[in-house]
């Protein structure tokens, strides 16, 4: 049994969602977002709850109940409160700003890396060293997060580059005489 796929799906005031088939699509304040089920689970939405169940006892369905019940949930996270990712800049003369729909990153290379945002995704830069990666699909946002970061990871040995905020870099000792 699955302890996620067991559990149904609750969806908060101004929160709607509706099925057709396969498909399940959620909305709410944010946008509207949609998801389609394999044909392993059952989906159903009773009032202000959605539901997955199995068809049959094969390890495929079992495995399809939790994500798809899981892929339902980021649904109504994403068009209720949406997805975000903090990211910070560690270095010297390290800094982005947004210009328009393009952010600016001075990264210490001999040339600024202009990074297109795209759509559907929010960036905002509160400070120079801090980039706010904002959007409703938490699998875009996160993609978005990681090829920012991308541009300069963090290295062991001075903590220079991009990290996600609250992350842990492991620092190296440098090279003795």
């Amino acid at each position: 049994m699955s302890r996620i796929g067991k559990r149904p799906v609750e969806l908060p005031s101004g929160v709607s969602a509706s099925v057709s088939g396969q498909t399940v699509e959620v909305k709410g304040p944010k946008g509207t977002r949609n998801f389609t089920a394999t044909d392993d689970v059952t989906v159903a939405v009773e009032e202000n709850t959605v539901t997955i169940t199995p068809r049959g006892t094969s390890k495929r369905a079992r495995q399809q109940w939790g994500m798809a019940r899981t892929m339902v949930q980021n649904l109504v996270t994403g068009v209720n409160t949406g997805f975000k990712k903090e990211l910070e800049i560690a270095g010297v003369g390290y800094r982005a700003q947004m210009q328009g729909k393009v952010l600016k990153l001075n990264l210490g290379y001999s040339h600024d890396v202009d990074f297109e945002v795209p759509e559907g995704i929010t960036v905002t830069t509160p400070k120079p060293t801090e980039i706010t990666v904002e959007g409703i699909d938490q699998q875009q946002v996160g993609q978005v997060a990681a090829n920012i970061r991308e541009w300069r990871g963090p290295e062991p040995y001075k903590g220079k580059g991009i990290r996600y905020k609250g992350e842990f870099i492991f620092r190296k000792e440098g090279k003795k005489k």
